[in-house]
């Protein structure tokens, strides 16, 4: 996904790097729509660890997911940590926005088309790691993300 939408825009996107407990993250800035303070969000104990619940955000209110916990790590909770809001891409009228975890604030970055792949393991939630400055970061799939978040029939 990111290396086609680099491919779209001639050679150069901005990408944000967000930052998590166990990784970073690396998506093209127009998949963000805001990031926002933490806020416990309100959960039922019937769904799945990753989940964490709904949070008010104009006038909706999104689901609220750990990427990590997704991914089989535990759910941290720092003192930094933010919400994301992701634009959902998949296409569905009751999924518009979803809310991810981070651990401080995104940095911005100038990506070009000749990105370094690395050979690092993935999670099924993962389609490539790449080399962005001098950190490895992953390249989420966020369809696999909303795909989730229905199948758990949380949408």
């Amino acid at each position: 996904m990111l290396e086609r939408l680099i491919d779209q825009r001639t050679s150069h996107l901005t990408g944000l790097l967000l930052p998590l407990a166990d990784r970073n993250l690396i998506l093209p800035n127009v998949a963000v729509a805001e990031l926002i303070d933490y806020q416990p969000a309100a959960f039922d104990l019937d769904t799945p660890p990753w989940y964490l619940g709904r949070v008010p955000w104009r006038n909706r209110q999104i689901p609220l997911l750990s990427f990590e916990s997704a991914c089989g790590s535990k759910i941290i909770i720092g003192e930094r940590a933010r919400i994301v809001i992701l634009n959902a891409l998949g296409g569905r009228p009751e999924l518009k926005f979803i809310a991810m975890l981070v651990q401080g604030i995104p940095r911005s970055y100038k990506l070009d088309s000749q990105l370094s792949y690395v050979d690092v393991p993935l999670c099924s939630l993962e389609k490539a790691a790449v080399q962005v400055g001098d950190q490895v970061a992953r390249v989420p799939d966020l369809l696999a993300l909303e795909e989730l978040l229905v199948e758990a029939g949380l949408v």
